[in-house]
């Protein structure tokens, strides 16, 4: 069998989402748990996958679902478009999570006369490693670096913006910054013991600029 890569990952992610937004599954019918419904998904996309290419499977130690293309997979519902993520690193909001990003939107639609459920998948995006920092916090960033911003003013807006550092880290954050300045990101990250990553961004800015990718769009 072929391997795996991020280019045949997000064709077949189109194919898939094409094919799911047709199907009718017993198994759903009145979950209203979208971590469940996540599961599922993102377990039957790993199935289909399987049955074609040769890819490392990620486990709990990798912490994300394609290691090897260094890709995680996201399932959410458009209702409420944002999925929780291991904190590895208050530097994640800056530089990125340090891995990219695929992403299922889905509307869940219950069917009571045969009892099953369709996940139409509205929007499957790829997001690029580069482009998964918080948006805010980076733009900024990018814009005390434009007004002639220190290392100072830097510190001073992590500890404002209440980035989960004390101020040694912030200094050492800020060092970084002034070496290599970070890319605009495109997500909305949220502090918590889990990083919680909102997608309204990138689902409005598919296919518009670099590292966004439209993988899949329902044509209603």
């Amino acid at each position: 069998m072929p391997t795996l890569t991020v280019e045949t990952l997000c064709l077949e992610a189109g194919i898939f989402s094409a094919s799911e937004s047709q199907h009718s599954e017993s198994l759903l019918y009145g979950v209203t748990d979208g971590k469940a419904v996540g599961t599922y998904l993102e377990q039957k996309f790993k199935l289909y996958l399987k049955e074609k290419y040769e890819f490392l499977q990620g486990n709990s130690a990798s912490g994300i679902d394609f290691p090897g293309l260094l890709v995680d997979v996201k399932v959410t519902s458009i209702r409420q478009p944002q999925s929780s993520c291991p904190f590895k690193s208050a530097r994640q909001k800056i530089f990125g999570l340090g891995y990219s990003l695929i992403i299922f939107v889905y509307d869940k639609t219950d069917n009571s006369e045969n009892r099953t459920a369709t996940l139409s998948i509205l929007h499957t995006i790829y997001v690029s490693a580069e482009k998964t920092a918080d948006f805010q916090m980076t733009r900024g960033i990018r814009n005390i670096l434009e007004n002639e911003g220190n290392k100072d003013d830097l510190i001073a807006f992590m500890l404002d913006k209440n980035l989960p550092v004390d101020e040694i880290e912030a200094g050492n954050i800020a060092d970084e910054i002034l070496i290599n300045p970070p890319m605009q990101g495109l997500l909305t990250i949220s502090n918590a013991l889990q990083w919680r990553l909102q997608y309204s961004r990138v689902i409005d800015r598919a296919g518009q600029e670099d590292g966004v990718v439209a993988v899949y769009r329902l044509i209603s």
